[in-house]
């Protein structure tokens, strides 16, 4: 598939996945559905907090590139990660389990990464499991 064309497609799955039951907007064109919520009054990071998540990225076509699942879950400063993630974590407190869709100058835009197309819609199960 040319490339203009994997990034149309991409940008129709996202348009798409607007529609569905339980999906909701963010800024910057981010999509989500909870899964499973958190107790009331968890706390919720900001851009400088480390988050503590357990989390599985896929391409649209279901190609997991990344996981921590099965492993130890990493903390990470928020204001590191892609921009897609300092958004939509913002909007989350502990105990929150979120699945993410993130239009591709959410995450690397043009850019490809191992086993991420250039121009790549990304999907992530995100659960945030602290925040300190």
């Amino acid at each position: 598939m040319a490339k203009q064309d994997y990034i149309i497609k991409n940008r129709e799955w996202l348009v798409a996945k607007a529609s569905e039951p339980g999906v909701k907007a963010l800024d910057k064109g981010i999509l989500y559905k909870v899964i499973s919520k958190g107790k009331p009054g968890g706390a919720r990071p900001n851009r400088n907090s480390v988050v503590t998540v357990h989390y599985t990225g896929t391409t649209i076509n279901g190609k997991k590139f990344d996981s921590s699942r099965g492993g130890t879950p990493p903390a990470m400063r928020l204001r590191d990660l892609i921009q897609g993630w300092v958004i939509a974590l913002q909007q989350m407190q502990v105990g929150d389990r979120w699945e993410i869709y993130l239009p591709a100058e959410m995450g690397y835009g043009r850019f490809s990464q191992p086993g991420i197309p250039g121009g790549s819609t990304l999907v992530f199960d995100i659960e945030l499991l602290a925040v300190n």
